[in-house]
């Protein structure tokens, strides 16, 4: 339990720590909240929680991860960090080579058109960010667990056959949100908006967006310069700030 000795390419001024065991990660990130930025990784999770405090299935092998810091800039711009990370994950496992990913609004990874991973933003204090991400490494939750419609999960081993260590995930992770967390701050968010259009799922298609109030149909056609999802619904242009997105109508 504690540090470990972080690889060679680990980003300079970011702090590593691997627990063994922890309620969640995020929680034990907002408890600790460093004044260095910090990603803390657990081999197991007894209370992982996702988007609206929903459940996430964590077995022993999974990748459990936060990352908290306080990130410069317009507090309006926090939540564009979907995006970064998003985008690292990408990063990091087409460098382990795994392919047939693509990238779901607002902070899902997909593997073949099914759930690998979840990304979950939370501000616990102002100016302190936790960027959790949930990974099925070897297992993916059951189905029957589901909320009717979501995106069906899959794990990386049962895809591809490719067995990773989740320290050796995060030491590659952490490189890749680096370098997108300086494209962001240096180049704003255009750069990374546009990457990340290039791996969106089912653009041009019909998808749901879940709203609070609301249930939204339309055509995925764009993601504005704010990170909003852009639809075409027979009612004309739709912005959505926030919603869970299911694939399809209805």
């Amino acid at each position: 339990m504690g540090q470990t000795a972080p690889p060679s390419n680990w980003p300079a001024g970011v702090d590593r720590v691997i627990l063994e065991e922890v309620d969640s990660t995020s929680l034990e990130a907002a408890r600790r909240a460093p004044t260095t930025p910090t990603w803390i990784l657990a081999r197991r999770q007894s209370a992982a929680k996702g988007r609206r405090g929903r459940a996430w299935s964590m077995p022993e092998g999974n990748f459990a991860a936060s990352l908290v810091w306080r990130p410069a800039g317009d507090p309006a711009s926090l939540p564009l960090r979907s995006f970064t990370a998003s985008l690292a994950l990408y990063d990091a496992l087409r460098a382990l080579g795994v392919e047939g990913l693509s990238l779901k609004w607002p902070n899902d990874v997909l593997l073949d058109d099914r759930k690998l991973a979840g990304i979950l933003l939370e501000a616990p204090v102002p100016g302190l960010l936790v960027l959790g991400i949930g990974l099925n490494l070897i297992a993916a939750p059951d189905v029957a667990q589901l909320e009717p419609g979501a995106v069906a999960p899959i794990s990386l081993l049962s895809a591809s056959g490719l067995r990773v260590e989740a320290t050796a995930l995060l030491d590659v992770l952490a490189p890749a949100f680096a370098e997108r967390e300086a494209q962001l701050t240096t180049w704003g968010f255009a750069p990374i908006r546009t990457e990340w259009m290039k791996h969106a799922a089912r653009v041009g298609q019909p998808i749901t967006a879940r709203l609070v109030n609301e249930v939204v149909e339309g055509l995925f056609v764009d993601v504005d310069d704010d990170g909003r999802l852009v639809l075409e619904t027979e009612q004309g242009v739709r912005r959505i700030t926030a919603g869970d997105v299911f694939f399809g109508r209805g």
